[in-house]
């Protein structure tokens, strides 16, 4: 829930920010942390958030890029702070002003960004904070941008394959809806005058018709209800675990959701390794990356390597390999070169996964098109069969 609080700056100039909290007290407290006098909290107007979201959110991505540029033009930490500060409203000037009012009073880059969890994940924090001891930021703000750029091509090469058969069957829905609501209700009165013998099929949509038109604003609230709900629902972490669950039923849908996970986790612990943080933390930190079940195999592997086995082996063990990454595994550990092989091993996957979308896109689409027409023309042929009976009639 987002709300404005008016505040007073240490600068002594009065603001407003914007900050998401559960209630007024909560985002008091959030202003207050940050070291402003808070004048008075009021909830954000419905338009102002909608309108301006997109400009008052902070991007994380877009922070350490522009961070980043200023930082290899040659200037100061603080210097490119303030820099940004002036090109972020609300949030993102609240957010980069705490950061350089904690670097000014004299601590490091990582904890100034852990006191914002919300926009600074544990990777990312650890990630800075390991460049902190061998004084290299820019790498590691470069290795931070590669990272979210590449998750953020494959979420969206998966969105982009979800979104074309998810809007057909909207349509399709849609068009049911109208066909049974509107058109059937609309024939069973012209059909129900009809002398002769109907086919079965136009008697059960004759019965439809009487039904939908008698109960017509009942059947609309539970449609309704019934596409709030499901939307509610699929907000629950739990409800959406147990979907992904169902759908690993399928061995296809299984086999590349393994992989995507795989790829998320190698991709992890190459930036990690590259970073020069050591492989024991590394694979905690990689470990909220992946669902639960991952997670516990992730949890043996580390175990195995704090036993003394090798990366490779204790991987392979855990069954959070294939036979591809164990071959590359090994290859790095005998270079010595583990981070660069991780993120190479990450790419292939990624590649692997890509061209099953693209196959995947490819076959669905017509399927889907093809039920469409089928349902739309089975009711079309339901609703105009007695016609075609009674012009055979007439002949």
């Amino acid at each position: 829930m987002a709300f404005l609080v008016k505040v007073v700056r240490r600068d002594d100039t009065i603001g407003t920010l914007v900050i998401d909290a559960a209630n007024t007290e909560s985002a008091s407290e959030r202003a207050r942390a940050e070291g402003h006098v808070v004048l008075g909290v009021s909830r954000q107007p419905l338009w102002d958030s909608v309108r301006g979201g997109r400009a008052q959110r902070f991007s994380t991505l877009l922070f350490s890029q522009e961070l980043l540029a200023l930082i290899t033009a040659g200037l100061s930490l603080i210097e490119a702070l303030e820099a940004l500060k002036g090109k972020r409203r609300y949030q993102g000037a609240s957010v980069i002003d705490g950061m350089a009012r904690a670097l000014s009073e004299g601590q490091p880059l990582s904890a100034a960004m852990a006191a914002y969890p919300q926009h600074f994940s544990p990777l990312y924090v650890a990630s800075v904070q390991a460049s902190e001891r061998t004084g290299n930021l820019p790498e590691a703000l470069r290795r931070l941008v590669d990272y979210q750029l590449q998750m953020d091509s494959i979420r969206k090469k998966l969105i982009s394959a979800a979104t074309y058969p998810a809007l057909l069957t909207a349509v399709a829905v849609m068009v049911m809806l109208f066909l049974l609501l509107y058109v059937v209700p609309r024939f069973s009165k012209v059909y129900e005058s009809f002398s002769g013998e109907l086919p079965f099929f136009s008697n059960m949509m004759i019965g439809v018709g009487r039904f939908v038109a008698d109960h017509g604003f009942l059947i609309t609230l539970a449609i309704a209800g019934a596409a709030a709900g499901a939307v509610a629902l699929l907000r629950l972490p739990a409800a959406r675990a147990k979907l992904a669950s169902w759908a690993r039923t399928f061995p296809a849908v299984a086999e590349n959701a393994r992989l995507y996970e795989l790829s998320r986790l190698y991709r992890t612990l190459g930036m990690l390794l590259r970073g020069g943080m050591p492989v024991t933390r590394a694979i905690v930190m990689a470990q909220p990356m992946l669902g639960a079940a991952a997670q516990e195999r992730v949890r043996h592997a580390h175990r195995l390597i704090t036993e003394g086995r090798s990366i490779s082996t204790a991987l392979v063990d855990a069954g959070m390999t294939t036979a591809v990454a164990h071959r590359m595994l090994v290859v790095g550990e005998q270079t010595g070169n583990m981070g660069q092989m991780m993120e190479r091993i990450a790419a292939f996957h990624d590649e692997d996964l890509a061209r099953w979308v693209d196959e995947f896109s490819k076959l669905a689409e017509p399927l889907l098109m093809l039920a469409l027409g089928l349902m739309v023309g089975a009711v079309v042929v339901v609703m105009y069969m007695p016609i075609f009976e009674l012009a055979t009639a007439i002949q």
